[in-house]
């Protein structure tokens, strides 16, 4: 033991030297400053970070005159994207149901009012200049099914209803209809000649028409929603692997990856799980969920961003449709993964102000504009992923 000490500390006198010049000499050998590491920033939000997150979201990002998103942090001239605005009101309903305040659930009938006044009183028939793609409809008949069943009030319902029908069978003289009856599948646009049939209408029609099933429980929206999941299933997933194409245009796929159109496909899934018990489509679920965690996360599990105007909404999307998979399911593993993503993009977010942005590994900058966009993401995980008790 005595030969054992004499041994280390003939070894830490060299030991000290060599490490005091790894500190001070670069690989030149000449002196530089000793580098240090920027600190990392570790947090565990809590439920009053989640409110503070917020309302910081709101009183940097909405308009209270105008009852709805402007597009830049300290710039109200420009509106958020139209179908953005009603991923906002998810984000209000689960604000209100994680609250359950007075003020909050008065606030989802304050964004109905201002989007109903910006956008044309949610006529999706006779104003095709504002309702021009068939997604941008059919994410405001989700959440106008969920105001719904959450308030009980019927309007939400009749906007829901009349949207839906309005995607799949068209407005006269204006177009036929997102369903396409000969191959099957929803079309994105309707000008003709556009035959792309996108993730991002065929996935939420499947959430919208089970959403308005579970309400009325009229069987033609659970046969549409079968039918719809059926053809998307068959052309715009990857079986194997649990990925989900962007789009389809004839028999050609766009396997361009984005983590809104996997959301949908999880929501779409835990859906039809829910109202059959057929554990195929729980499969499809947990395998979307499992390659958007494993695969276009980073090595640490964070989620991925796109340098998109409007992409950096896409995880408040995935914060909806994760959520169902986790309690709808009882999926829970699911929780330590999104809650390292919350915890991060909190832990750099902007102090001062209370925004995040959507790259979570880095500072939020603290001058300058963040969208609306980039700034959803973090704050609408935080909306429906408990904290760590």
């Amino acid at each position: 033991m005595t030969h054992f000490r004499k041994f280390k500390t003939n070894l830490l006198i060299p030991l000290i030297i060599v490490l005091f010049s790894c500190l001070t000499i670069n690989c030149s050998g000449t002196k530089d400053e000793p580098f240090i590491p920027n600190p990392i920033k570790l947090v565990t939000y809590s439920s009053l970070d989640a409110t503070n997150a917020y309302n910081s979201f709101n009183q940097y990002l909405f308009d209270p005159v105008r009852k709805l998103y402007f597009r830049d942090s300290g710039q109200p001239t420009n509106v958020g994207a139209i179908w953005t605005q009603a991923i906002y009101w998810d984000m209000a309903m689960n604000a209100y149901k994680r609250t359950n305040t007075p003020e909050s659930l008065q606030f989802i009938e304050d964004i109905y009012e201002g989007c109903g006044n910006y956008y044309a009183q949610y006529d999706w028939v006779n104003q095709p200049t504002v309702w021009f793609i068939y997604d941008d409809i059919m994410w405001w008949v989700i959440s106008m099914a969920r105001a719904y069943q959450i308030t009980g009030d019927q309007k939400y319902l009749a906007h829901s209803v009349s949207g839906f029908n309005r995607v799949w069978s068209g407005s006269p003289g204006i177009d036929t209809g997102s369903y396409d009856p000969v191959n099957g599948g929803m079309y994105w646009d309707w000008t003709p000649g556009d035959n792309g049939k996108m993730s991002c209408i065929n996935y939420p029609t499947v959430i919208a028409a089970m959403t308005l099933f579970k309400i009325t429980n009229d069987s033609d929206y659970f046969n549409k929603a079968t039918k719809i999941y059926k053809w998307a299933h068959a052309n715009l997933f990857d079986s194997q692997l649990g990925r989900v194409a962007d789009s389809r245009h004839g028999s050609s796929n766009d396997w361009t990856l984005h983590v809104y159109n996997q959301a949908t496909c999880i929501g779409a899934a835990v859906m039809m799980f829910k109202a059959t018990n057929d554990s195929t489509y729980l499969h499809d679920a947990v395998i979307t969920a499992n390659y958007t965690e494993n695969v276009m996360c980073d090595t640490n599990g964070i989620l991925p961003f796109e340098t998109g105007e409007e992409q950096g909404v896409y995880t408040a999307i995935l914060a909806q449709y994760m959520i169902r998979l986790i309690d709808d399911c009882n999926r829970p593993e699911y929780l330590p993964w999104l809650r390292n993503n919350i915890n991060t993009g909190w832990g750099n977010r902007d102090v001062t102000r209370g925004l995040t942005t959507k790259d979570y590994v880095i500072s939020c900058p603290s001058t300058g504009v963040i969208s609306c966009y980039d700034a959803s993401g973090i704050v609408a995980l935080m909306q429906v992923i408990p904290p760590l008790q």
